[in-house]
């Protein structure tokens, strides 16, 4: 990518469009996330079953992960995010399709696949808008696919409202999906940043990508834990009142979808070192709020504060992999993700192995443990 200065109204354009595809993939994934219900429903599954189905998922997405950094290191970010977009869209429409438990499986794996050849092309791109700023942005980009999230599951709790299929809801969404896709191509980047340099299409993670990898690590299990254990965690240890179990997810997934939007600008002003020591400790300490004071409001404000704690973590770490020039950015971004989405698998399970052995409030420390570790890995984490 040139070295010249690049206009205002043009660069601006450039963040529009990956901010774009950021919200199609947000919307793509909260689309299939809001009908699992109805799915579990028409197919007959049951929580043994749709369990099994749900591993599929993940399972293309880590298989993708090394292929889809060399992918986007040969190719260009530019013509993986367009054809990954596209096909994420019509695999969308292909699980609303499935009638049966194989077909569903094999549609998932492949959703997962290229999911994840989305997520590492367009943060590619992300690198290369945050280069042509000078400055931090990436964050702004993860907000809008939090933003997308909430879109995406109001228009679920809509179809289902209507006694609309998946398939017809999901087709729906392809369109869409096709539209921006038709709107954006002519203004995605068109080199990646590093392009031209002599710079390794493979490389084993060097120990600067190994340790943001940690880092997103850390942070990933605190974010896999609020989305699958908060609602758990508000029923049986806070006792809250059906229409309050939800309160302490919501709480969280507000907080990280707005803080995103203003942690570039504490990142431009505190640096990443800063922003990381106290990402980690908000996380900490909401997550000792909610252990210690186990009642529906200060539970609900230290998920509040989880949520700030984790919103710029991810989004900051893919923003430094980009940087370390070790590697293209997209095998860069790839390794780090590839140890960070560990986490995300891992957490959840763990909490529930840990909380059947003693409590989940003993669970939750240990995820609070995690959020420290972010705090004191950023104090001697150096920025490239």
């Amino acid at each position: 990518m040139s070295n010249d200065p690049i206009p205002v109204p043009r660069r601006s354009v450039y963040r529009a469009v990956v901010s774009a595809l950021f919200f199609l993939a947000g919307l793509c994934f909260s689309s299939w996330a809001s009908r699992i219900p109805t799915i579990q429903q028409e197919m007959g599954l049951s929580e043994a079953g749709l369990g099994a189905v749900l591993l599929a998922l993940p399972a293309g997405l880590m298989l993708s992960l090394p292929i889809s950094g060399w992918l986007v290191a040969r190719l260009g970010s530019r013509s993986i995010v367009i054809a990954s977009a596209l096909l994420l869209s019509v695999l969308l429409v292909g699980i609303g399709l499935s009638k049966s438990y194989v077909a569903l499986i094999v549609c998932l794996f492949a959703f997962g696949f290229a999911n994840n050849m989305l997520n590492i092309s367009m943060n590619t791109q992300a690198v290369g808008v945050e280069a042509m700023y000078r400055r931090t942005v990436m964050a702004s980009f993860h907000g809008l696919w939090s933003v997308a999230g909430f879109v995406g599951a109001a228009i679920g709790l809509v179809m289902i409202g209507n006694n609309i299929s998946p398939f017809y809801h999901f087709l729906i969404i392809m369109v869409a999906c096709w539209v921006i896709v038709a709107l954006c191509f002519r203004y995605t980047l068109r080199e990646d940043v590093g392009k031209g340099e002599q710079r390794p299409v493979f490389v084993l993670p060097d120990k600067s990508l190994i340790y943001l990898g940690a880092i997103a690590f850390c942070s990933m299990i605190c974010e896999g834990t609020m989305f699958d254990w908060s609602g758990v965690y508000f029923r049986k240890v806070v006792l809250a009142e059906k229409a309050m179990i939800g309160a302490g997810y919501l709480a969280f997934m507000f907080t990280m979808a707005g803080s995103r939007f203003i942690a570039d600008w504490f990142t431009t002003r505190f640096g990443f070192r800063r922003i990381l020591q106290a990402s980690g400790l908000l996380t900490c300490v909401g997550l000792l709020i909610a252990i210690i004071f186990p009642y529906p409001v200060p539970a609900t404000a230290g998920f509040f504060l989880v949520g700030m704690g984790v919103s710029s973590v991810v989004p900051l770490v893919y923003s430094e992999a980009g940087k370390t020039g070790v590697t293209s950015p997209g095998v860069a971004l790839a390794a780090v993700s590839t140890i960070g989405y560990l986490g995300f698998l891992v957490g959840p399970p763990l909490v529930g192995f840990i909380a059947e052995a003693t409590s989940l409030r003993v669970s939750f420390l240990l995820i609070a443990i995690m959020g420290l570790t972010i705090a004191i890995m950023g104090r001697v984490q150096k920025s490239f």
